[in-house]
């Protein structure tokens, strides 16, 4: 998929958002960050990594409210921004968003994980335009995340 000329390519729109992204996360179990095949990507399962390297912690629904839950999938976003640009070196080599599979770690009566996976999939289609930045995504809540993060998110990509 192509844009036109005169589209601004997704690089110079994350320029544009200053998202101070954080280190791409290096792995601390068994397993790598990414994983290429031909023209696709897969991601592990991001958490939310702060500029600094922190995470942002809490349970959607106890100690964050919904929109809380969706700037945390905001920034689960940007780790994976980073590991992208990290294995691909920018951000303009992604052709697609395939999937995005988010857990919340909420309280057993939370209900809106589509709302707070929305902080992902809004800043990807704010990169990559809609038709390229959105895919088909899974939501759901789980009773825990590692280091008790709010969000765990990973996703697929198709790539030249």
């Amino acid at each position: 998929m192509s844009s036109s000329a005169a589209d601004p390519r997704p690089s110079e729109i994350l320029r544009t958002l200053a998202l101070p992204l954080p280190p791409a996360p290096k792995p601390v179990g068994a397993y790598t960050p990414f994983l290429r095949d031909g023209r696709l990507l897969w991601t592990s399962g991001h958490l939310p990594l702060l500029p600094d390297g922190s995470l942002l912690r809490g349970r959607v629904g106890a100690d964050l409210d919904a929109d809380a839950g969706k700037a945390a999938a905001r920034q689960v976003a940007c780790a994976i921004l980073a590991t992208l640009e990290n294995a691909l070196g920018s951000v303009d080599r992604v052709q697609r968003v395939m999937k995005v599979l988010g857990m919340v770690n909420c309280t057993p009566d939370f209900t809106r994980q589509p709302h707070v996976l929305n902080g992902a999939s809004e800043l990807f289609a704010e990169i990559w335009g809609r038709e390229r930045g959105i895919g088909v995504r899974s939501a759901f809540g789980v009773a825990a995340l590692p280091e008790n993060v709010p969000v765990e998110i990973e996703a697929i990509f198709e790539v030249d």
